[in-house]
Parts: structure tokens; C-alpha cells; sequence
């Protein structure tokens, strides 16, 4: 009996694993679209670099990280404001915290539908 009771605990860990790591991608897409749609246009490059990239997997995890390719520079000077050259400061256009916010509640949302 006992090792049946195991044996399908072991189905509902593997069920669940599974599961996670597709709340994991899902959550890291949508955040990565959420800041290219609210990311400030000039010539549209920025918002373009945004990507998701798996970090590490094992068995029972994944690690994804948003970041972006080759304008990783601007993304502080544009999320929190910063000094013009000749005086005076460009406001910020927080784009990247409210995405954040949302993919946090979008994966925990994500989770308990897919363990219920």
C-alpha cells in the first residue's frame, strides 16, 4: 500500500513540475510583452530587445529572466528619469516595475489554477 500511496504522489510531483515550468514560460512571455507594448518609442529599437531566456532547468525547476539585448543601458535611465546635459531632468517612464507586478500575480495565478 505504501507503495502506491508513493507512486502517486510521485504522478502529482511530476503533474505539478510540469505545470510550474509552464506558468514559468507563460508568466515570462507575457512580461516580456508587457514591457515591449509600454516601453518609450523613439525609433522602436528598445522595445524590440526585449526577450525571455530560459536561465537554468532541472527537474524540478526553471529559472527564466527578461532582460533586454543590446539596450540594457537605457533601461534604468528610462524607468527612472535622468539628468539632461544641459541642465534639467528627463521625467521616467516606469515600464518595466508594473510588468513585474503583473507577471508576479499572472504566475501565482497561473500556479494555483494549474494545482487545483
Amino acid at each position: 500500500m505504501a507503495s502506491e500511496i508513493m507512486k502517486g504522489l510521485q504522478e502529482y510531483a511530476d503533474l505539478a513540475d510540469t505545470e510550474v515550468k509552464k506558468a514559468v514560460r507563460k508568466t515570462a512571455t507575457e512580461v516580456r510583452k508587457e514591457i515591449s507594448s509600454n516601453a518609450p518609442e523613439d525609433t522602436g529599437a528598445y522595445e524590440k530587445s526585449w526577450t525571455a531566456k530560459k536561465v537554468s532547468e532541472n527537474s524540478h525547476s526553471l529559472q527564466m529572466t527578461v532582460y533586454s539585448k543590446n539596450r540594457y543601458q537605457l533601461a534604468h535611465l528610462l524607468e527612472h528619469g535622468h539628468a539632461k546635459r544641459g541642465g534639467g531632468r528627463v521625467a521616467g517612464k516606469p515600464h518595466i516595475a508594473p510588468a513585474e507586478q503583473n507577471g508576479e500575480e499572472l504566475l501565482e495565478n497561473l500556479i494555483r489554477k494549474a494545482l487545483s
